[in-house]
C-alpha cells in the first residue's frame, strides 16, 4: 500500500483514484468554497497528477507568478530527490523538460479572467508521467521522457508530491515577503530556450518569435523581426470546470 504524502501545516489533501483529475476536481472544490492550501493529487502507478488551490489577496496579475513559484518549486524538489545528473528545466508555458526531454507540465486556472479583479482562488496542476505511454516504441518520440527513463526510478511519487508542496510554499512565502526579485532570479537559470527562437503552442494559438524574457510580472517577451509582443501570464489560463 502506497504511504500518504506530507504536507506543512494548514496544507491538506484530497486523494483521487482511478480516471479522476486532480486539476478539475481543485476547481470545482475551489469553486465550492474549500479552504486555501488543499492538494489534490491522484497517484497512479504511470502517472503523479496533483493540484494545489490559493487564494491570493492581490489582483489576478500580481498573483499570477504563483504559477512560477510552483514550477520552480517542482524544479527545487525533483533536484534534491533526483541523481546529481538529472538536470530539470522549465518552460514559460508550463512546460517541464528533464535532461531536455519534455516531462509533463504545469497547468492553472483562475476564477476571473479579469487581469485587474482580485480572484477568489487560483489552481495550479502538476502532471508528470513516471512511465512513458509508449513504452513499446520510445524512438516515436525522442522528445518526450518519462521520469523513471531519467534515472529517476527509486522516487517515491508522494515523497515527491510532498517535496513539491513544501518548496512551492518557501517560494510563495519569498513572493510575499520579498517580491518578485528572488523568484526572477532563480527563474532566469531553469528556463528553456531563453534568448532563444520558440514555437509553443498555447490553446489553439501558436506563438513563435524569440523569447528575449519577461516583464516585471512574469509576462513573456516575444521578440519578431523589429516588434516585442508581451504575453501575460494570464495568457495561460485554463476554462474553468
Amino acid at each position: 500500500m502506497r504511504a500518504a504524502p506530507q504536507f506543512p501545516p494548514l496544507f491538506e489533501g484530497l486523494a483521487l483514484s482511478g480516471a479522476a483529475d486532480p486539476f478539475a476536481k481543485a476547481q470545482t472544490q475551489a469553486i465550492m468554497g474549500c479552504d486555501a492550501g488543499l492538494v489534490v493529487y491522484n497517484l497512479a502507478a504511470d502517472q503523479l497528477r496533483a493540484a494545489i488551490v490559493f487564494a491570493p489577496e492581490v489582483s489576478l496579475n500580481e498573483a499570477m507568478p504563483v504559477l512560477i513559484s510552483c514550477a520552480i518549486g517542482f524544479q527545487n524538489a525533483l533536484g534534491a530527490l533526483a541523481p546529481p545528473e538529472v538536470a530539470v528545466h522549465l518552460e514559460w508555458p508550463g512546460g517541464i523538460l528533464v535532461n531536455g526531454a519534455r516531462c509533463g507540465q504545469l497547468r492553472v486556472a483562475a476564477s476571473t479572467e479579469d487581469a485587474n479583479a482580485m480572484p477568489d482562488w487560483i489552481v495550479v496542476g502538476l502532471e508528470l508521467p513516471l512511465i512513458p505511454a509508449n513504452a513499446d516504441t520510445p524512438g516515436d518520440t525522442p522528445d518526450q521522457t518519462a521520469l523513471y527513463e531519467e534515472g529517476c526510478v527509486d522516487i517515491p511519487p508522494e515523497d515527491l508530491l510532498s517535496a513539491w508542496v513544501r518548496h512551492t510554499l518557501v517560494w510563495v512565502n519569498r513572493m510575499e515577503e520579498d517580491g518578485l526579485k528572488p523568484l526572477n532570479n532563480e527563474w532566469r537559470g531553469l528556463a528553456h530556450n531563453l534568448g532563444e527562437d520558440v514555437s509553443w503552442t498555447i490553446g489553439d494559438t501558436s506563438e513563435t518569435g524569440t523569447f528575449v524574457g519577461t516583464d516585471e510580472h512574469f509576462g513573456a517577451m516575444l521578440r519578431s523581426d523589429e516588434d516585442t509582443r508581451l504575453l501575460p501570464l494570464t495568457t495561460l489560463l485554463e476554462g474553468n470546470t
